[in-house]
């Protein structure tokens, strides 16, 4: 077989070599005084809700979890591109399927379960269940010490809800997780 014939090596130009301005940095945006980066109500993580129908979904989570609509800006035909949601002490955004965001419906389940840290997880539970969420995991005493437990809503979204109701001491969470563990893949308690 004839050897291949070898190419010269070709130098590739710096972008900047081609470029007859300098590429300006983006400026870093001035901080008005007395306003606050993050505002007082918000958190460092918040949760951004994708929905077929916001306005639906806005009135499904005042009924099932109680929640407070702060704000919505709605678009010149209808869809919400943002709301502002509080449930408890937690901010959360929400949007219509616009600008190429998916739901959950569209994309066929979602993959992020929205956690609620509540006082009493029985009453929460059984208000959102008569609201309309499905049982995805049956509320239960864990071998964590929370009452524990995930709902799916009717627009896709997973919501787990607990209320701790034990301390664990470290030690003590190994052997019942040892314990839980065995139980779910159906072999029984470990042996001792």
């Amino acid at each position: 077989m004839p050897a291949k014939p070898k190419r010269k090596a070709v130098k590739a130009k710096s972008p900047a070599k081609k470029a007859k301005r300098p590429v300006k940095k983006a400026k870093r945006a001035v901080k008005p005084k007395g306003v606050p980066r993050v505002p007082e109500h918000m958190h460092t993580i918040t949760p951004h809700l994708v929905v077929k129908s916001t306005s639906d979904a806005i009135a499904f989570y005042q009924k099932a979890f109680g929640a407070i609509e702060h704000y919505r800006m709605p678009m010149p035909d209808g869809a919400i591109m943002h709301a502002e949601i509080q449930i408890g002490d937690s901010v959360f955004f929400m949007n219509d399927e616009i600008m190429g965001a998916k739901s959950p419906q569209s994309l066929g389940g979602s993959p992020i379960t929205v956690h609620l840290q509540v006082e009493d997880v029985d009453a929460l539970w059984n208000q959102a269940v008569t609201a309309g969420c499905q049982v995805a995991m049956p509320l239960a005493d864990m071998f964590w010490g929370d009452r524990y437990g995930i709902l799916v809503d009717p627009f896709g979204h997973l919501w787990s809800m607990a209320s701790h109701i034990e301390d664990v001491p470290p030690e003590e969470m190994g052997k019942r997780a040892e314990a839980a563990m065995a139980e779910m893949m159906g072999g029984g308690a470990p042996q001792q």
